[in-house]
């Protein structure tokens, strides 16, 4: 389903902008607050601090080998990679996705 932004959306925020896009999704039954939407990010990363949340076991995530390198040229070796279920939105208009 297609997301759209009404005018009230806007009220407060000058145009054009390139404000991030901060949402609240539910993952795996856990309410996720101030989740960073970065459509450039070539990468879905979630921080050990929150699998710790989330109760998800470091036995759970598969084995990765491609290290993350980050703007300023630092490497980091992930721990793993899990597929979540991840729900957006409100009934009636919702969706859910399996994420990696």
């Amino acid at each position: 389903e297609v997301i759209t932004f009404s005018a009230a959306d806007y009220e407060g925020v000058r145009l054009p902008h390139d404000d991030p896009v901060v949402v609240t999704l539910l993952v795996e039954l856990f309410t996720m607050k101030r989740i960073l939407i970065d459509s450039g990010s070539s990468a879905d990363i979630l921080y050990k601090h929150a699998f710790d949340q989330l109760r998800i076991l470091a036995d759970q995530l598969k084995p990765v080998k491609t290290p993350l390198v980050g703007f300023t040229g630092e490497t980091i070796h992930p721990l793993g990679s899990i597929n979540l279920s991840v729900v957006a939105g409100t009934t009636p208009c919702q969706t859910q996705v399996e994420m990696t």
